[in-house]
């Protein structure tokens, strides 16, 4: 008797349907059916409405604050796991709580590996994300992990600019491996920001270790939330006597006061994945959507495709 791959099917939570609806029309199917109950309370309680039984299901929800997104995919699994799927997948373009991934200080949790640990006890048999704040969170899982890169949309977009004199920066010094990556495609040299803060989301000093004097400098982070690291990252480099300064970030939290900081720095571009929603258009700002890449990664998976080429930085 031959084995036959489950049907494959794809549903979002309700925050990241924008992201979900472009992944379903990539990979060619129809966006599953839910709907979404609300109590007097708050409390909420997701239902399909459609059979998921011997499925692969993929359930696509970004994790970003409020804390709603993470319950609600929390649930979904649940549900998908006593609607008897056959294989559950979250897939979680941007995986929140991932700058907790030690102890860097006295009496604080590990919140990365609290949120691998409910994802893997509601029922997820397979983890599907894209540029984690720290490589290791991968460790915290005891199911399989497609840790997948922006670069392979970023790369292509950064050629077509057709930069002169090219140099690749990292924001900090724990983004200098990324950076490295990004040159070693680009064939560009590297400098590095070394910062040091007082408290988190507050800079106290930057200093610069690289020539940038006549460079064209494209910044290179995971993720921007108040913006100030960039922002400052940029009005440096333009003092040292840089061309241009952009950005490329594949997660757009642009919390606070964000994006007042953006338009008022000296960035020329901040270039964004579309794992997570902007809250408001402004010209700075590009997006290149990731839907195409989660699309061909989770066809690759259901076909039992190998998909270490998606690995590579």
């Amino acid at each position: 008797m031959s084995y036959i791959e489950p049907e494959a099917k794809i549903f979002s939570c309700s925050q990241s349907t924008y992201l979900a609806e472009k992944i379903a029309a990539s990979y060619g199917i129809p966006l599953g059916k839910v709907s979404l109950s609300h109590y007097s309370d708050g409390e909420f309680q997701p239902s399909f409405e459609e059979s998921i039984r011997g499925l692969r299901v993929f359930l696509v929800c970004s994790t970003f604050p409020s804390s709603d997104n993470l319950m609600e995919l929390l649930l979904m699994i649940d549900a998908a796991k006593r609607a008897s799927a056959r294989h559950i997948t979250a897939v979680i373009p941007y995986f929140g709580w991932a700058r907790q991934d030690r102890k860097d200080k006295p009496r604080v949790p590990i919140g990365a590996k609290l949120v691998a640990k409910l994802l893997e006890s509601a029922g997820a048999t397979r983890i599907m994300t894209m540029d984690l704040h720290a490589d290791q969170i991968q460790g915290f899982f005891e199911k399989p992990v497609d840790h997948l890169f922006a670069s392979t949309i970023f790369v292509p977009h950064i050629k077509a600019l057709n930069l002169d004199n090219l140099t690749i920066a990292s924001p900090d010094m724990g983004g200098s491996k990324r950076a490295y990556a990004y040159s070693k495609f680009l064939g560009s040299d590297v400098v590095i920001c070394y910062k040091q803060r007082k408290e988190a989301n507050k800079i106290e000093t930057m200093e610069l270790i690289g020539d940038v004097k006549g460079r064209n400098i494209i910044l290179i982070d995971d993720m921007i939330d108040t913006g100030g690291t960039l922002a400052k990252a940029a009005d440096l480099m333009m003092e040292k006597g840089a061309l241009s300064v952009r950005a490329i970030c594949t997660h757009a939290i642009l919390s606070g006061g964000a994006y007042e900081k953006i338009e008022n720095s000296q960035l020329k571009e901040l270039i964004v994945t579309d794992s997570i929603p902007l809250k408001k258009e402004t010209p700075k700002i590009k997006v290149v959507s990731c839907a195409g890449l989660f699309a061909e990664v989770m066809h690759m998976v259901q076909n039992n495709v190998s998909i270490s080429g998606k690995f590579l930085q």
